[in-house]
């Protein structure tokens, strides 16, 4: 059984010796690799000096030590599972290890592992102790000289960080190469791949005229799908550059694909280990999500060069330091690369159906939390989307020009140092001259804060008034919150829909049309004044703040703010708080039949945005989306989830029917027959085109046969497909059948043809999902495997997991404990959705704990997993 020990934020101290540098020598075997690894270290001058230093070890053979060159014998060091003691040290002194790793052993991913018969590492978060025994904290920075040995036929490709600065042959068909990274940093960036592999290479001019090659490595048969991730890696150094300011430091920068990895991608100094799911594609292997996706998560390992590798985090509690930042600056980049609008939108559904959920569990933590026991464990919606949110908030309230004034100084003040959000927030006060003292309880305080609106007009006194009552619900060892700083973005609309010049009671501030109202108290009014009529407001723009709003919109309110106002993100939210009544009065009404009144706003609008066709089409295939059941779910005191999604598809129903012709009309206008392409208005088109698709399917139209058998691309193919096996068509196993015997030899394409069997809504989606776990393709020990059934059975299939028998509850709880023994970082975020029992009638609470019981009770459970089942059982 492992042991959970709680590490606090409070308890942190620096460390009592620092590291020089590190020299680290790899004999590379899959079976047993050794590694030598020498430091170089000195005291610290900021801790008082006591001549004892811990490093971390876990899962590794010591085979020798050294110190200064004498050595040392088991008297002279003690030595545990997870850490090896010295003591009596000089004030400077240089130690040697030998450490013995067996890589083809390592199913955890964590550490030096093989992936397809390739070498690659994965370091954040404590992965560099399971390589050699080291100070693997953030705050210890060095710098690294790698130097690795392998046979030349298994492995012609060697690469660590930095620039290679020698290679050549040795004796028994051997080689090696030798790295060396000239930017100290911490041990959980460091990377190393050794193997078969082939690249493409391009290269990219600073904007200071400094040449950088630029490759992209991956396994023979993937090389034909690299282009696209090699121009976003180029769109994102270019952006970085106009945005930011920020310019790549290295001669070369790569980027290595490999199927079996536990995250997206890894942003190791100069080497950027990707799960390959995040780099390859091809019209016909891809779909416009993945295009999209790749592009952003290619961004996201690039921008943490600097905002997580140059200016690094502390200690772990600062994590949303590097992540949150660079979160917003992957979202800011995509924005540009393509449509604002609905990348906001995407971002907030995100938030909302998945973050306000952890806010609102026995999870929840603040960005910046106060303890943790296992760190991956913390790698959470809320420390990266709601830090963005956080850190996105600092940027509207400072505006854009003193925002970048703010990240220029950190950068600028902190450049090789590792640093906390407290000194990220101290860069923002120094340039603007604002107090954020209060700002910063985003980063202590945890849950969704709740404002409350309401209003009031005086036509005599021709003025309107806000007034804002703003409060937090309790979340774990938080009862009660102090005010939140939050930015309420804002508009006053007239009956055309355009946005009234702004002016509050007593302020001497310049009118403007759109202003920004800066919520500090519990309560809290504005009264603005020179307002000749009553106007419709259009509060938390672009959703300037991660808040559940609330205010007694008259529906048809929302359908003139969906019909007119100017900023497009109310538009959309307007009509899916518009849907989300709609929804919710057939949950009430449903078994006694609903009324058709109780969404006949919804469908006019519906009408509306079908006959429109000046509108962005990927924003319009957004407003005719309704609300996932996840995000419904946030509107019930106890949720029941049959009922959201029998609603939701009465709904759907109901809709396709009324609008069938419109569908249908719309779907041919956007026929592209021209060649695949993938920017923004095409890519837009498609998503408007299958959406209707969708609709069409529901009501058994023959044209979803036949749009899947002419695809083109993947997803033209994958919206058919996904049409046909969610409605049960008669159609469906033959082209699952076909969809398998063209694809079964590419594994992210059968990740798809897994997943969406395990995410249908039929009712033997369970029985079909355990077929599945036995099929020939079917394994564990591969994360995107895993997640493509069992992820999206538990967490995209609400209907079905949460059926009455609660056999999906048993199906999770045997995966979890199987996943455990194999790789508990995936299996700890697998098990999340029985956390939420709390949140679900006594049956279903009933069914869920007694899974969670029989997890908790399994002997040699991680501690990864045995964290998250027991705080969940606490509540």
């Amino acid at each position: 059984m492992s042991r959970n020990e709680t590490i606090y934020l409070k308890d942190y101290t620096p460390p009592p010796y620092r590291v020089e540098r590190v020299a680290l020598r790899f004999e590379l075997d899959p079976e047993t690799t050794r590694v030598t690894a020498n430091l170089k270290l000195h005291n610290n001058p900021h801790v008082v000096g006591t001549g004892e230093l811990e490093l971390y070890g876990q899962e590794m053979e010591l085979e020798s030590i050294r110190l200064d060159g004498r050595d040392l014998g088991a008297g002279d060091y003690q030595l545990d599972d997870e850490s090896l003691r010295l003591s009596g040290l000089p004030a400077e002194f240089e130690l040697e290890l030998v450490t013995l790793i067996h890589p083809s052993a390592n199913t955890a991913l964590e550490g030096l592992y093989t992936s397809g018969g390739n070498f690659c590492t994965q370091c954040e978060a404590e992965g560099f102790r399971k390589i050699s025994y080291f100070p693997d904290r953030p705050d210890v920075m060095a710098k690294y000289t790698t130097h690795i040995i392998a046979d030349k036929t298994d492995y012609p490709v060697l690469l660590s960080n930095g620039n290679c600065i020698e290679q050549g042959e040795l004796e028994g068909g051997r080689h090696y190469a030798i790295w060396e990274d000239p930017f100290p940093k911490p041990s959980y960036l460091f990377a190393l791949v050794a193997g078969d592999l082939k690249w493409i290479e391009d290269s990219f001019t600073t904007m200071n005229g400094r040449e950088v090659a630029l490759r992209l490595y991956v396994r023979e048969h993937d090389i034909d799908k690299c282009e696209h991730a090699m121009a976003s890696l180029k769109r994102a150094m270019r952006w970085d550059e106009e945005t930011y300011g920020r310019e790549y430091d290295l001669d070369i920068y790569m980027i290595v694909a490999v199927n079996d990895f536990n995250m997206g991608a890894m942003e190791n100094k100069g080497l950027n280990v990707f799960n390959s799911r995040y780099v390859l594609a091809s019209p016909e292997t891809a779909t416009d999500s993945d295009f999209y996706h790749i592009e952003s998560v290619i961004g996201h390992e690039y921008f943490h060069n600097w905002s997580g590798n140059r200016v690094t985090c502390r200690d772990w509690f600062q994590l949303s330091l590097k992540e949150g930042f660079t979160v917003l600056r992957d979202q800011q980049f995509s924005a540009d690369m393509h449509s604002a609008a609905v990348k906001r939108i995407d971002d907030v559904s995100v938030l909302r159906a998945h973050q306000f959920q952890e806010d609102a569990g026995p999870m929840a933590h603040p960005v910046r939390p106060p303890s943790y026991e296992e760190i991956n464990n913390f790698y959470t919606l809320t420390v990266y989307n709601k830090g963005a949110e956080v850190v996105r908030m600092l940027h509207t309230l400072l505006g854009a020009e003193t925002f970048r004034k703010g990240t220029d100084l950190y950068f600028k003040r902190h450049d090789g140092q590792a640093v906390t959000t407290d000194d990220f927030v101290r860069a923002m006060q120094d340039v603007s001259g604002r107090d954020l003292g209060q700002f910063k309880r985003w980063y202590s305080q945890a849950g969704t804060p709740v404002v409350k609106v309401s209003r009031a007009y005086d036509a005599a006194e021709k003025s309107y008034t806000l007034s804002f009552r703003q409060s937090c619900p309790p979340t774990p060892e938080q009862d009660k919150k102090a005010p939140f700083h939050i930015p309420v973005k804002m508009a006053l609309l007239d009956a055309e829909g355009q946005a009234l010049p702004l002016q509050i009671e007593g302020d001497i501030e310049a009118q403007r049309h759109e202003r920004v109202l800066e919520l500090t108290e519990a309560e809290q009014s504005f009264t603005f004044i020179n307002m000749e009529a009553e106007p419709v407001p259009s509060l938390l723009r672009g959703f300037s703040a991660p808040i559940k709003l609330e205010l007694d919109w008259k529906d048809e309110e929302l359908a003139f703010l969906l019909a007119k106002d100017g900023d497009e993100f109310n538009r959309w939210e307007a009509g899916q708080q518009l849907a989300v009544r709609s929804l919710l009065a057939i949950i009430d009404t449903l078994e006694h039949g609903a009324a058709a009144e109780s969404y006949s706003l919804l469908s006019e609008a519906f009408a509306q945005l079908l006959d429109d066709k000046d509108i962005d089409p990927a924003l319009a295939a957004e407003a005719l989306t309704l609300p996932a059941e996840s995000y419904l779910a946030e509107f019930q005191q106890t949720v029941d989830p049959i009922a959201i999604h029998t609603a939701r598809q009465y709904l759907r129903q109901e809709l396709a029917q009324t609008h069938r012709e419109r569908f249908l009309q719309r779907y041919q206008d956007l026929k592209d027959d021209g060649p695949y392409s993938i920017d923004a208005m095409s890519m837009g088109r498609r998503k408007l085109r299958n959406l209707c698709l969708a609709y069409l399917a529901e009501t058994g139209e023959p044209c979803v046969t036949e749009h899947y058998e002419q695809a083109g691309n993947m997803t033209d193919t994958m919206a058919a497909l996904t049409a046909l096996v969610n409605t049960g068509a008669p159609a469906a196993e033959q082209a699952l059948n076909g969809f398998y015997q063209r694809w079964r030899e590419e594994p992210l394409v059968l990740d798809k043809w897994f997943a969406l069997q395990a995410a249908s809504p039929q009712a033997d989606t369970l029985e079909r999902v355990q077929t599945l776990m036995k099929h020939p393709d079917f394994t564990l020990s591969n994360p995107n495997r895993a997640r493509s059934v069992i992820g999206s059975f538990a967490m995209r299939n609400a209907v079905n997991f949460h059926r009455l028998d609660g056999a999906g509850y048993r199906y999770l709880a045997d995966q979890v404990l199987a996943l455990d023994a194999l790789n508990p970082q995936v299996a700890a975020r697998m098990v999340t959705p029985l956390i939420q029992w709390r949140r679900y009638a006594e049956q279903r609470q009933q069914q869920m704990r007694d899974e969670l019981e029989r997890i908790l009770a399994a002997p040699e459970l991680s501690g990864d997993v045995r964290e998250i089942v027991s705080k969940g059982l606490k509540g």
